[in-house]
C-alpha cells in the first residue's frame, strides 16, 4: 500500500439547495417469488434529516442496501448525488460516492484502536510500516469536533455500544461523507446517550450533511425529522413536510387504516384487582442490581414496569424466572412459596418470560417457525418414544390464526420474517405452555407500527382472559396506555407507583419524577 497524507479539515458538505444531495428514482427489487420494492423515488437534500419510516417489510432496508452497494437494483432506475448519475455495484463504490451507513450491529474491529477503526481498510504508511501517530494526531481533532470523552488510541472494546457508534459516524466523516443513514441508532442508548445523539445528529445537519434517519420511534422523528418518507409493501407512498407532520397522519401512511385508538386502554381505568397471583417481597440480587424489591401482581392485571435503562427491570424479571439466583428475599405464587433454581422451574409453575432480546435469547433462527412455537410443549406429542408430528403441525396452525402471524406457513424458517412476526411466534411459544404470569420484556422492540397494535390488542385479550401480565418497556406512552398500574425502578430499587385501583391517572410526569429522583 502506498503512503497516504492524513488530511482532517472539514470539508463543507453543503450542496446546493435546489439540487438533492441523493435522489433515487424509478428503484425497483425483485428476490426469487418476492417483490420487495416497485418504483420506488426517494429525495434527500444536504442540510435536512429525512426520516425514513415503514413497517417491518416495507422495504426499507432493501432500499438502503441498494443505496450502500449491498444490493443491486433492477434493471430501470438511476441514482444521482449532487445532479450527478452514479453506478453504485459495491460497498466500495458507495463509499466513493460519500454514501455512508450505520447499522444497528455496529460494524468494527473491537481489539483495534479508534484511530485504527476510523482508518480501517485505508492506513497511512510511513517508512513502510503502519503510521500509527499520524492516524492519531489527524483523528484528534475530528473526535474533538464531535465531542466524545475518549481519545484516538482508546481500544474499541472497552467502549459502550454509544461511543462505538460515534466511532463509526468519525469514521463516515473522516471519509467525508456527505450523505449518512443511521438504520435505528437509539435502540441500545439509554435516554442520555439518545439525547447526545440528537444533538450530533443536529451538528451535521448543520454543516450541511444529508441525514437518512430510520426509525419506528415517532418520538425520535417529532424531534428530528424535516421531512418524513414513508414505504408500505415496497412502495413509496408519500413524503411529509415538517409542517405536516402528525403522528395519525404517518401512521395511517404506514399501515393504510386509522389507527387513532392506538394506544387506547380498552379497560376500565378504575378497575380494582384483588385476586393476588403473585407476592414478591424483599428480592435483592447479589451484584446489587436488584435491591429490596416488593411488588403484588393481581389475576387479570397488566402491571408496568418502569424506569430509566439501567434501573433493574430486566435483572428483576430475571430473578423472579429463574435466570438468576436472589440474595435475599423470596416469592409467593398461588398462595405457595416459590423458589425457581432454573427456568424450566418457573415454567412448570406457569410463569413465561418474553425476553428483550428475542433474537440471541428466544428464538431459534434457523428452524421453522411451527418448531419454535411447539419447543416449550414438545414432550406433549411424544408418544412411545415417537415424536407425533401432526399435533405440532396443528398447534403451530392454530397459533398462526390466532395471533395474526403473517408468513407463508408454520414451515417456514423463522429467521425469514419481520421482527413483528417473529415476535408473535415467539409469544406463540410461551402462549402453549399454558401460563398464568406472563412477563413481557421490551414486547415491541424493534416492532413496526402494526405488529405494535396486534400486539396490545393480544395482550388485552390476554388480561381479559385473567392471566397476570408484567409489562416491562422503555416506550413511556407504551407504559400508560397499556397498564392497570406502573411501579417505577431507579437505580435498582422500586421508587413508587403510579396509578392503582382508581387511585391516581397514570401519566408520563409522574413516571417520570420517580424514574429521575424528583419523587419521594
Amino acid at each position: 500500500m502506498t503512503d497516504h497524507p492524513i488530511s482532517q479539515a472539514p470539508d463543507d458538505n453543503r450542496s446546493d439547495p435546489e439540487t438533492p444531495a441523493l435522489e433515487m428514482q424509478h428503484i425497483s427489487k425483485s428476490f426469487p417469488g418476492v417483490r420487495a420494492l416497485s418504483d420506488v423515488s426517494l429525495r434527500a437534500y444536504g442540510g435536512e434529516v429525512l426520516a425514513l419510516m415503514g413497517e417491518n417489510g416495507a422495504g426499507k432496508s432493501t432500499l438502503m442496501k441498494i443505496l450502500s452497494g449491498a444490493y443491486s437494483a433492477d434493471p430501470g432506475g438511476e441514482i444521482r448525488i449532487n445532479g450527478r448519475r452514479v453506478s453504485i455495484d459495491s460497498p466500495l463504490a458507495a463509499r466513493a460516492a460519500g454514501i455512508a451507513i450505520i447499522y444497528q450491529e455496529l460494524a468494527l474491529a473491537p481489539n483495534l484502536t479508534v484511530a485504527e477503526n476510523i482508518y480501517l481498510g485505508n492506513e497511512p504508511k510511513r517508512r513502510g510500516m503502519m503510521d500509527r501517530a499520524g492516524m492519531n494526531a489527524a483523528s484528534a481533532p475530528l473526535l474533538e469536533r464531535l465531542g466524545v470523552p475518549f481519545g484516538p488510541e482508546t481500544i474499541v472494546s472497552s467502549l459502550s455500544v454509544a461511543e462505538q457508534q460515534l466511532v463509526e459516524i468519525a469514521r463516515s466523516l473522516h471519509r467525508k461523507s456527505s450523505i449518512l443513514i443511521l438504520d435505528e441508532p437509539t435502540t441500545a442508548l439509554s435516554s442520555r446517550e439518545t439525547e447526545r445523539l440528537f444533538a450530533l445528529v443536529r451538528q451535521l445537519r448543520e454543516e450541511g450533511i444529508a441525514l437518512i434517519y430510520i426509525s419506528h420511534r415517532m418520538a425520535e422523528v417529532d424531534e428530528l425529522a424535516d421531512r418524513v418518507a414513508v414505504l408500505r409493501d415496497g412502495c413509496a407512498v408519500g413524503t411529509l413536510a415538517r409542517h405536516e407532520l402528525s403522528r395519525a397522519a404517518i401512521v395511517h401512511m404506514m399501515v393504510g387504516r386509522d389507527l387513532s385508538g392506538f394506544y387506547v386502554k380498552h379497560r376500565d381505568p378504575l378497575a380494582v384487582f384483588n385476586d393476588v397471583v403473585m407476592d414478591v417481597q424483599h428480592l435483592s440480587d447479589h451484584a446489587g442490581r436488584v435491591r429490596d424489591c416488593s411488588l403484588t401482581l393481581h389475576r387479570g392485571e397488566v402491571l408496568g414496569l418502569a424506569g430509566l435503562v439501567g434501573a433493574g427491570r430486566t435483572e428483576l424479571a430475571r430473578l423472579i424466572f429463574g435466570a438468576e439466583q436472589p440474595k435475599s428475599g423470596r416469592i409467593i405464587l398461588d398462595g405457595m412459596p416459590f423458589a425457581p433454581r432454573r427456568p424450566r422451574d418457573a415454567l412448570d409453575r406457569g410463569i413465561a418470560y418474553l425476553t428483550e432480546d428475542r433474537k440471541a435469547l428466544g428464538l431459534f433462527l434457523d428452524m421453522s417457525c411451527a418448531a419454535n412455537i411447539n419447543l416449550g410443549v414438545i414432550e406433549q406429542d411424544a408418544r412411545g418414544g415417537v415424536l407425533d408430528r401432526k399435533h405440532g403441525r396443528a398447534r403451530a396452525k392454530n397459533a398462526f390464526s390466532s395471533l395474526g402471524v403473517r408468513a407463508a406457513s408454520p414451515i417456514v424458517s423463522v429467521g425469514g420474517l419481520s421482527g413483528g412476526n417473529q415476535q408473535k411466534v415467539l409469544l406463540g411459544r410461551l402462549l402453549e405452555t399454558g401460563p398464568k404470569v406472563l412477563i413481557l420484556d421490551e414486547p415491541t422492540r424493534g416492532v413496526d407500527i402494526g405488529a405494535k397494535a396486534e400486539i396490545y390488542r393480544l395482550i388485552g385479550e390476554l388480561a381479559a382472559k385473567g392471566l397476570a401480565i408484567l409489562v416491562i418497556s422503555s416506550e413511556m406512552p407504551e407504559i400508560v396506555g397499556l397498564c392497570d398500574r406502573v411501579l417505577v425502578m431507579r437505580e435498582g430499587t422500586i421508587m413508587g407507583e403510579v396509578g392503582g385501583n382508581g387511585a391516581a391517572e397514570i401519566t408520563q410526569e409522574a413516571i417520570m419524577e420517580y424514574a429521575a429522583g424528583i419523587a419521594a
